[in-house]
């Protein structure tokens, strides 16, 4: 097992110098996944939750040199989708568990497939999130364990539109779930645990009381369900520093009050996180394509966009970015808006940016780019998505995902 690394990797840790010959070689947008850091932000969780079950959340980053990666370290994988479950199993991992939110048929269809007929000797858990879709599992002759994502209604995250726990989109209301626990066991199915998951990005000290306020009440209901559970699952969400000046999570600390605050329970508690196990291991490459003065900013256009990274765009999310040029020490500084080719005015990857002077040709570099990066880039105004490259533990570069092409964006369209 690799050994803790630092509780959080800096955009200025990576070396410019390797990040510049990456974009020579395989071209820009480029993300750049290290697969060394990914172990050690695993290392470091193991030491804070050694007694905890810890997942992780596959919708971060599915890239499959990034599940093989996780796979490896024995975590297991949590999926809220049948084609999320599908690459977990490819890539290698032994405990999965299907935590999808309102489900079409043709998900359930397969995922009841899987749970029938696994390739290999499989540990795969159905979490329903309402009640009709245990009837629809119930329907199709879903016989094996489930567990209930409960609503406690307490939501925390870094954006309203990433705040699950009190949103009435997922999961069974608190007070509803010992009936729905009731009917589960009444019925012969093996109801194995509970789940609920605050949100994403947890990080202020606002949303840590809100996440320990969700794991009391989860507690609560564990111990007062007349049931016997094998978990309780109360999420992930454990965010990163986005900005230089941001302190990393106290681990051990959020540990320790996750613990404190289930209380006393005969059920494994257990952890998803996401983010924290892939963020801080990406960047995302770009080159410059404009340099054009304004009397409002210096506006810099780059080749990424919110098609390459939306979390600006979606989330008003902040991410550092830096000049790679070699002189850049020598150049002195503009207050930049970083803006991507994207015909939208909310294809801006950064407002108000100290850099060194830019000049066309630059290679900037945008940190913390692993998690809900490539993962949700689109092909919007026919752009096609970017490549990426793992970093593998010999040092070496190797190509993970090929860069779309042109003639690939119109490969599914059906000629009159």
């Amino acid at each position: 097992m690799t050994t803790e690394g630092p509780p959080i990797r800096r955009l200025a840790d990576w070396d410019a110098a390797t990040l510049r010959d990456l974009a020579d070689e395989y071209g820009t947008p480029l993300y750049v996944l290290d697969r060394r850091r990914v172990r050690e932000n695993v290392a470091n969780l193991r030491a804070a939750f050694h007694d905890e079950a810890i997942s992780y959340a596959v919708k971060a980053n599915t890239v499959r040199a990034t599940l093989e990666t996780v796979a490896e370290t024995d975590l297991g994988a949590e999926c809220a989708s049948a084609g999320e479950l599908q690459r977990a199993i490819d890539a290698g991992f032994d405990r999965v568990r299907y935590t999808a939110v309102n489900p079409p048929a043709d998900d359930l269809d397969r995922v009841v497939e899987l749970a029938a007929d696994p390739p290999r000797d499989l540990e795969l858990v159905i979490t329903v999130g309402a009640a009709d879709t245990f009837e629809a599992l119930a329907e199709r002759g879903y016989d094996g364990p489930l567990a209930i994502r409960v609503n406690p209604g307490v939501g925390a995250g870094h954006h309203a539109k990433v705040t699950t726990g009190d949103a009435p989109k997922f999961g069974v209301p608190y007070d509803r779930v010992p009936e729905l626990a009731d009917e589960i066991a009444d019925r012969g199915f093996d109801l194995v645990g509970l789940h609920a998951h605050a949100g994403s990005g947890i990080h202020e000290a606002s949303d840590l009381a809100a996440h320990r306020e969700l794991v009391s009440r989860m507690g609560k209901l564990a111990r007062d369900l007349d049931h016997d559970l094998d978990f309780l699952n109360v999420g992930g969400g454990l965010g990163v520093p986005y900005r230089p000046d941001e302190e990393p999570l106290d681990l051990d600390s959020v540990a320790a009050a996750t613990r404190e605050a289930v209380g006393e329970l005969d059920a494994t508690l257990g952890i998803e996180p996401g983010r924290y196990v892939v963020a801080d291991a990406g960047v995302l490459l770009t080159t410059v394509n404009t340099v054009k003065p304004t009397p409002e900013t210096t506006v810099v256009g780059v080749d990424a966009g919110m098609t390459t990274l939306v979390r600006p765009a979606m989330y008003d999310a902040y991410h550092e970015i830096r000049t790679l040029a070699p002189d850049a020490d020598e150049r002195g500084s503009v207050a930049a808006t970083i803006a991507g080719p994207i015909c939208e005015t909310a294809d801006v990857l950064g407002r108000d940016r100290e850099l060194p002077g830019p000049e066309r040709g630059d290679v900037l570099a945008i940190g913390n780019a692993g998690a809900y990066g490539y993962e949700m880039a689109s092909n919007y105004n026919s752009r096609p998505r970017p490549a990426v490259v793992s970093l593998e533990e010999n040092g070496r570069a190797r190509l993970a995902v090929e860069r779309e092409t042109l003639s690939e964006l119109t490969r599914l369209e059906v000629e009159r």
